[in-house]
């Protein structure tokens, strides 16, 4: 089974806490064997869904919206990034080369069409920019890939 995430990245320690604890719980069920998690490995619950899905025995395959990708993530994210894709058992490019947001939802239609469920870590409201969660969200939805939401009790971003 290949299950994809999408989620708002510049969660404060508390909500990040939660989330990880919710996604290992959302991953609790599954067999390794079987496991594959799809993410674009961005900071925040893309990178901490893909550790889980790896420190549970899963593989991790990752979509790279743009060859600019990288460059577009926090520089302190950088070593846990290349980590990351150093780990994929397989990489998706969308062929984009600039960074933007376009790009970003390109890369988020290529994860939803190689998964057959969607973690969203999404608060329920609409997206802050093109290719936000609730736009990946509406996406797989119309698309018929079930989305299970992800997003603790009580939290705000």
């Amino acid at each position: 089974m290949r299950i994809g995430i999408t989620g708002h990245r510049g969660l404060t320690a508390d909500v990040e806490r939660q989330v990880r604890h919710l996604l290992d719980e959302a991953l609790r069920n599954e067999d390794p064997a079987e496991l594959i998690g799809v993410s674009c490995i961005a900071d925040g619950p893309d990178a901490w869904f893909a550790e889980a899905v790896l420190r549970c025995g899963g593989r991790l395959e990752v979509v790279i919206p743009a060859d600019e990708y990288r460059e577009g993530l926090p520089e302190w994210y950088h070593p846990a990034y290349d980590q990351l894709l150093r780990r994929a058992s397989e990489v998706h490019r969308s062929g984009m080369v600039v960074s933007d947001e376009a790009a970003h939802m390109a890369g988020s239609e290529i994860l939803v069409g190689l998964s057959g469920r969607i973690l969203a870590v999404w608060d329920g409201l609409p997206a802050r920019g093109y290719g936000g969660t609730a736009d990946v969200v509406a996406y797989a939805e119309r698309f018929g890939v079930p989305v299970q939401v992800i997003w603790p009790r009580g939290a705000t971003r």
